[in-house]
């Protein structure tokens, strides 16, 4: 008889697999650390993964639509400029595991970093200028704007969010918030009115 099917058991191998790389790194979790924190079998996991590469490829999967849908929540789906970028500055840095990703941080994701040749963060990049180009279009932001320079700068700025503690030393979750705001303004110079 077969056994019984673990109830939401994707989610559950998931959630594990977050905490665990979060804690470890991916280079030190394994199948089987991921099961035993997740309560089930190394089979289930098998079940429903090929292996580690493509749990970590469905976390950031998740957490990018995470991301997107908290984003989406607070703003609906055509937000202007400056309260799209404190929307998701702010969603980014909440995530660690996003965070983590955004910055390649081979201390979380390890040789995962390494091994990603398909463009996605260059995609990623892309897409944001596409959307900027959108807001172009509908007349939303300023003609005059290089819209890949300014997808460069906010991108730039964010990465500079979240690595000035590391550079800078610690701060207060309120400067950063601060932070946030202040290039959210900036960003209301290239929106039109």
């Amino acid at each position: 008889m077969p056994r019984p099917r673990v109830p939401d058991r994707r989610e559950r191998i998931l959630d594990a697999a977050e905490e665990l790389v979060l804690a470890r790194g991916f280079d030190a979790m394994s199948v089987a650390s991921i099961a035993g924190h997740a309560g089930i079998g190394k089979g289930a996991v098998y079940l429903e993964f090929a292996g580690k590469h493509e749990i970590l490829d469905a976390l950031l999967q998740r957490g990018t639509t995470r991301m997107n849908d908290r984003v989406r929540a607070e703003l609906g789906d055509h937000p202007r400029l400056s309260s799209a970028y404190r929307a998701s500055a702010r969603a980014l840095s909440d995530d660690a595991l996003m965070t983590a990703a955004f910055l390649d941080d081979r201390g979380i994701l390890g040789a995962h970093v390494a091994e990603i040749t398909d463009g996605r963060y260059r995609d990623r990049q892309q897409r944001v200028v596409e959307w900027l180009h959108g807001l172009q279009e509908r007349g939303e932001i300023v003609p005059d704007v290089d819209v890949d320079a300014l997808a460069l700068a906010l991108s730039s700025a964010s990465i500079g969010l979240l690595t000035a503690a590391q550079l800078l030393g610690p701060f207060e979750p309120a400067q950063l918030e601060r932070a946030i705001d202040t290039i959210g303004r900036m960003a209301e110079t290239f929106e039109r009115n």
